[in-house]
């Protein structure tokens, strides 16, 4: 099996969990490809007992043929690895190296499981949905999509702003807030929820609006299909705001038409068992505790 190793920053903490996967991955005889940059940062630190090869862009995956992609970090760090991963539909398994993650689901005391199970073909995937914005000018480049979320804000400390909203090209409501969040359900545990919205189980087939600070009280964030296109028209008293797919951010103006679908294409995480989105919801939300009883 090949398996590519994908992370942005390597950190001192990081030595000895890093250290024990490349261990792991030579014992099971793994062949072994890690992104360039990060490999020039681990070399230093991390002994090889096996050879290991470099990728650098997305068109090694288009080259090679890659079984399962890990990535060593965070939520974020997935986030970032679509970039590569584009449609190429590689399994992704997320290591968490820091909080716990609800993508990034394996801990650092559950790799030498993870990677049993693995070499065994002992897992399955799960397919997340994304969404793609359409823009009647060119931004976010030829990566045009977000696992998470897409989302419309004020700039800096500007006055609020207003976004007319319509679903299916039915006026839906002008909203009057700080912005609006469109998330998959992905992204409904995420940004969405600090805002107020809805936690949605992945699968469901929905996207969720979620105002930023809205001025009227009343407005609430909804959940709609995603088979809709979500569409705006924005306005302010700034001449700029702010777009945001995942933690990507481009500016935009007044005379952007923005629509939010679903993507042609989603990903697929690594679902090994006994770990549950219920579990990780429990883990990530402190579900089931009282400190009382401490």
């Amino acid at each position: 099996m090949q398996v590519v190793i994908y992370s942005q920053v390597f950190k001192e903490d990081d030595r000895g969990p890093v250290q024990e996967l490349f261990n792991l991955l030579a014992i099971e005889k793994f062949s072994t490809y890690v992104y360039g940059p990060y490999l020039e940062q681990i070399r230093p630190h991390i002994n090889f007992s096996r050879d290991v090869g470099i990728f650098d862009t997305h068109l090694d995956f288009r080259i090679k043929k890659f079984d399962i992609l890990i990535t060593l970090g965070g939520d974020g760090t997935i986030l970032s690895a679509l970039l590569m991963v584009k449609n190429y539909q590689i399994p992704i398994l997320g290591i968490n190296l820091g909080r716990l993650g609800f993508l990034a689901r394996v801990e650092k005391t559950k790799m030498v499981e993870a990677m049993r199970l693995l070499a065994r073909g002992r897992f399955e995937t799960e397919r997340r949905d994304m969404l793609y914005l359409e823009s009647n000018l060119p931004i976010f480049g030829d990566t045009p999509y977000a696992l998470n979320d897409f989302t419309l804000l004020k700039r800096d400390t500007s006055s609020m702003i207003t976004i007319h909203t319509y679903i299916n090209g039915a006026y839906l409501n002008s909203y009057w807030a700080d912005g609006i969040i469109v998330a998959t359900p992905t992204g409904s545990t995420g940004y969405s929820l600090s805002c107020g919205g809805p936690i949605v189980f992945p699968g469901s087939g929905n996207f969720v609006v979620t105002p930023v600070a809205p001025h009227n009280l009343n407005v609430r964030p909804i959940v709609i299909s995603d088979d809709a296109v979500v569409s705006f028209q924005i306005e302010g008293r700034a001449e700029n705001f702010l777009s945001t797919l995942d933690s990507r951010f481009e500016t935009v103006t007044a005379v952007h038409e923005l629509a939010v679908r679903k993507n042609d294409f989603g990903i697929e995480l690594v679902k090994l068992p006994e770990i549950t989105f219920m579990d990780t919801l429990r883990g990530k939300l402190n579900w089931g505790e009282d400190r009382r009883n401490h």
